[in-house]
């Protein structure tokens, strides 16, 4: 009696873990973007010819979020402000430059971003801007480094050695950022 009841318990058990999954089986998958070198090697020379800062590549729907690739770079002796994104995680992969990146602590200054900003509706999403940062981690990075910012944490170039060029992935959870 009792192994025919484990037996039904068993089956039913793999029955809902078989009907679990089949959703998932069912889907079509997205396709999947190709970013490829040469594309972000004339995005950074436009953007350094342009002295644009940051400067997004692509931007798709992944299924419920959106990721965007961009390029981003900081001109020796420049650190502009600090900043915050609400929303929207950025993991940056150093190219080429030296620079000293804090992250954590208070943002100094604070100001809202406007939501019809350029920078939050094609960028990074809504956010805080700022002068600087007080406290927080110091660290330097150079060409190879990476370095995820989760979405809330004030991330500032305190200090550029080296213009700093990076490409940036940005995860955007609640689909703010324009596709292109």
């Amino acid at each position: 009696m009792l192994t025919a009841k484990l037996s039904i318990s068993i089956n039913v058990m793999a029955s809902g873990l078989f009907l679990s999954y089949a959703p998932v089986i069912a889907q079509t998958p997205l396709p999947a973007t190709d970013v490829y070198v040469s594309t972000i090697a004339a995005t950074v020379e436009k953007a350094v010819s342009e002295s644009r800062t940051d400067t997004p590549i692509r931007t798709v729907d992944a299924g419920g979020h959106n990721v965007g690739i961009g390029v981003v770079q900081r001109a020796a002796g420049n650190t502009l402000g600090g900043a915050l994104h609400n929303r929207v995680t950025e993991v940056y992969s150093i190219l080429e430059g030296t620079g000293i990146l804090v992250t954590g602590g208070t943002l100094v200054d604070p100001i809202i971003r406007g939501d019809a900003a350029s920078q939050v509706t094609q960028i990074n999403g809504p956010g805080v801007s700022g002068s600087g940062i007080t406290g927080g981690v110091s660290r330097v990075l150079r060409k190879g480094d990476m370095v995820i910012a989760p979405a809330g944490t004030p991330h500032w170039w305190s200090s550029v050695e080296e213009s700093v060029i990076y490409t940036v992935v940005r995860v955007d959870p609640d689909q703010l950022v324009t596709l292109r």
